[in-house]
């Protein structure tokens, strides 16, 4: 009986740091949201270079732009509007790459 405890607990620490590591990487509630650093900030801040940063941004870039869209369908936004927030969104999620 012990034994199945504990494996249970186990499992179910587990489960849970994955289902939270999962849920909230750490892109997904900042740019897009307008709340934590854009991905070229976040590239600079991990030190991130060459193929690594690439990868890097393109990921963040794909999330950012769903966000965007997501957050322009909770808005009921189209057309044009859609366009323009979409735009802007995606714009300051990935923000300015240094110089």
């Amino acid at each position: 009986m012990r034994i199945l405890s504990l494996r249970l607990a186990t499992g179910l620490i587990t489960g849970a740091t994955a289902l939270g590591l999962a849920a909230s990487p750490a892109w997904a509630a900042g740019p897009a949201d307008g709340a934590g650093p854009t991905c070229h900030a976040a590239a600079a801040q991990k030190k991130l270079a060459g193929a690594a940063k690439t990868s890097f941004l393109r990921k963040c870039e794909q999330d950012a732009q769903t966000a965007c869209d997501a957050r322009a369908a909770e808005k009921k936004l189209a057309g044009a509007a859609k366009t323009s927030f979409a735009q802007k969104c995606l714009r300051d999620a990935v923000g300015q790459a240094p110089q």
